[in-house]
């Protein structure tokens, strides 16, 4: 049996959770006040996912200086995906204008997930 000390991160309660891997494979919650909680452990403990959020280069603006626009992933990745995320937005250019919702990468590092605009420029 293994047991592992969370904080949940589902909304500002922060509630300590204790969480633990029974003989039969069930991971039993403990600490939590709302299904949420639960929820989060059994997901951080067998698939641990975060939303990446970022900024990439947009150029074409009016006043020709470079501005950055912020982005995320549209939901959340596997945890061991991030850095390779980071890296791909890393080499990324848009040209205005750009708006909030714009795909800006498609299938990011693999994931099936896409990377969206968060902010208007241009």
């Amino acid at each position: 049996m293994e047991t592992r000390e969370l904080t949940c991160i589902c909304c500002p309660l922060g509630c300590s959770l204790t969480a633990t891997m029974e003989a039969d494979g069930q991971i039993a919650v403990t600490g939590n006040t709302c299904p949420r909680g639960a929820e989060y452990a059994r997901t951080e403990w067998l698939d641990p996912r975060r939303v990446v959020t970022s900024t990439v280069v947009v150029t074409g603006q009016s006043s020709e200086e470079e501005a950055m626009v912020s982005v995320k992933t549209k939901e959340a990745i596997p945890k061991d995906k991030m850095i390779d995320c980071i890296r791909q937005l890393a080499g990324v250019s848009l040209k205005a204008p750009v708006r909030i919702g714009d795909v800006v990468v498609t299938n990011v590092a693999g994931t099936g997930v896409d990377v969206i605009a968060t902010k208007d420029i241009g």
